[in-house]
């Protein structure tokens, strides 16, 4: 309890569904009752050095904290820091209107407030120094989201496979053994089986503690993360530690971020830290994971550091003979269905038989780093069922919106998030079907992202496919013709140097370009609609164009006569009385 006892928490009665996760879903958090008095605030920023000193006092009780002053409760400390464009500052009065009891803020703050001469009223000033660095501890410390000894934090990071993993950690939890669960990611926050829709990967690092400690309250076992380098860089997850963390991959992507991969490589390293995680399963398939593992080792100790090596999900014929209990690889992995089933074994003897009914293998690497971090988190006793879960397949399929989303079988059509190199190879050799006909892809490439990707991601398309068609993903604020010829062009020559494809067509709008990659295909034929996964509106200008690729697909394929799969018969109809 951090040595203070704060507001008294109320039980699960006095927090209806519907008041939880209603509007204001993304300003979700525990309730409390009474909070704590400034001097016990100021007293704790003290001990975090941030140099605290109380400008104006008040007389109320903080029972909140907020980075953003349209979600400002009344009793919150709202905390007004420097921004991409304006300074939090800024919006202080929105804040004091909505019953900010306090506000922390560092000294250009201060003078923004008072230039503003705004009145206060019973609202108390708090000047700080380097307030990001410490934002995370505060919150943890307002929100006790450190009090629930029960709630398993699992983290997963990685350039590609964090959401999937993150889902199918849920499942194993949920489905193999019964408990309440979590999931914090790119697509939805999932509180106890309830949903609501995510605005990033990872929430700011207040929201983060509101909803650990909101599922502490609500008896959740196991909370699942996806922790991207921008949570660790922006310190989104400051203040948290997992009793497990695990990596994935690294391959080109955000360098527009962090400059180079060096970079990119230090930021993920971040995760496996003793501050950030007990223990931690490396994949390390390649040389960017055995890098990464070399550097959780140093950090973490070797006894708390696990090895697994999947061969990116094809397996490897037999465990290697240097191996020991804190070695695992994946092996005798055998198609069945869509899926794989396959076995994790270690130095030790030890042996789990697993299945994933999901498409491709680095689903199988997937459903290894989950299955994996589940079976090392688990009692003996609790293994009986997991073992049974892992081995029918039923928890290592859960359904990811926009990962690898079967829509048909004939033509065989999948929506997927695949948007940088590596991911668009992964996602195209899962689609090669050798002897069953053609593999056409629909893409495109981020506006204001790592330009250098455009035309490697078009020769990737090039290689793989036979059919290119580039269109717009998300331009932003780029204009999205010159991004698609940028793409075109890495296509173009590629198929000059040898490359599979023989077409490639540049076709906007991209609810265009998919109708025009479904007309193209016969039933024998494979088409992949990349980039852009789960998500319902591109963002053009500025402006959210409604936009769902499993909608267009489905679409598309009804309107040429192809079947659909049931789910999206429902989502057509759904769709189309929204538009009512």
């Amino acid at each position: 309890m951090n040595g203070e006892q704060p507001g008294e928490k109320l039980s699960d009665e006095a927090m209806p569904g519907e008041e939880l996760f209603g509007k204001d879903a993304q300003n979700l958090r525990p309730r409390l009752t009474t909070g704590y008095p400034l001097d016990t605030l100021i007293q704790k920023l003290q001990n975090l050095e941030a140099q605290p000193h109380l400008a104006l006092s008040g007389s109320r009780n903080v029972t909140g904290i907020s980075m953003d002053s349209r979600s400002v409760r009344e009793g919150d400390l709202y905390v007004a820091l420097p921004g991409a464009k304006t300074h939090g500052a800024s919006f202080a009065a929105a804040a004091v209107a909505a019953g900010a009891a306090g506000i922390l803020t560092d000294a250009q703050g201060q003078r923004i407030i008072a230039e503003a001469h705004l009145d206060l009223a019973d609202t108390a000033l708090i000047i700080g120094t380097d307030l990001r660095r410490v934002l995370g501890s505060l919150a943890a410390f307002i929100y006790g989201s450190n009090d629930y000894p029960q709630l398993q934090r699992f983290a997963v990071t990685g350039t590609n496979g964090k959401t999937t993993t993150t889902y199918m950690l849920e499942s194993v939890f949920r489905a193999a053994l019964g408990v309440k669960t979590g999931l914090v990611g790119t697509i939805q926050i999932l509180i106890d089986g309830v949903s609501i829709p995510s605005a990033m990967t990872t929430p700011e690092s207040v929201h983060v503690h509101a909803l650990l400690s909101l599922m502490g309250q609500r008896g959740v076992r196991c909370a699942a993360m996806e922790v991207s380098s921008h949570a660790i860089d922006y310190r989104r997850v400051d203040g948290v530690r997992y009793a497990m963390s695990g990596f994935t991959n690294l391959t080109q992507d955000h360098l527009d971020l962090h400059g180079g991969m060096e970079e990119y490589f230090d930021s993920k390293a971040q995760l496996f830290t003793p501050e950030r995680t007990e223990r931690a399963v490396i994949t390390a398939d390649d040389p960017w994971g055995q890098r990464m593992l070399v550097r959780a080792q140093q950090q973490l100790g070797a006894q708390n550091t696990i090895r697994l090596l999947t061969n990116h999900g094809a397996g490897l014929e037999a465990v290697p003979a240097d191996f020991g209990v804190n070695d695992w690889a994946v092996t005798e992995v055998m198609a069945q269905g869509l899926g794989h089933t396959f076995v994790l074994a270690n130095g030790a003897g030890e042996r789990v038989q697993a299945r994933t009914g999901l498409p491709a293998d680095f689903n199988v690497s997937n459903a290894a780093l989950a299955a994996l971090m589940a079976w090392l988190s688990t009692s003996e006793e609790e293994r009986e069922p997991l073992a049974a879960a892992l081995a029918s397949g039923e928890a290592l399929t859960p359904v990811v919106p926009g990962r690898m989303q079967l829509i048909g079988h004939s033509p065989h059509t999948i929506v997927d998030f695949a948007h940088n190199p590596d991911g668009l190879i992964r996602a195209l050799e899962a689609m090669d079907r050798p002897g069953e006909g053609r593999v056409i892809i629909v893409f495109g490439a981020t506006g204001e992202r790592d330009q250098g990707k455009r035309p490697i991601m078009g020769e990737i398309a090039a290689r793989y496919a036979d059919i290119v068609i580039v269109t717009d993903d998300d331009p932003h604020g780029e204009d999205p013709a010159p991004i698609r010829e940028a793409v075109a062009a890495g296509a173009q020559q590629a198929i000059a140097a040898g490359a599979r494809a023989h077409e490639v067509h540049n076709i906007a709008p991209r609810a265009r370009a998919i109708a025009q990659a479904i007309d193209m295909a016969t039933p024998d034929d494979a088409v992949l609609i990349a980039g852009r996964g789960h998500e319902t509106a591109q963002d053009v200008a500025g402006v959210d164009v409604q936009l769902d690729d499993r909608i267009e697909v489905a679409r598309a394929m009804v309107t040429r006569g192809f079947e659909i799969l049931p789910d999206y018969r429902r989502m057509l109809e759904e769709n189309a009385e929204d538009k009512k």
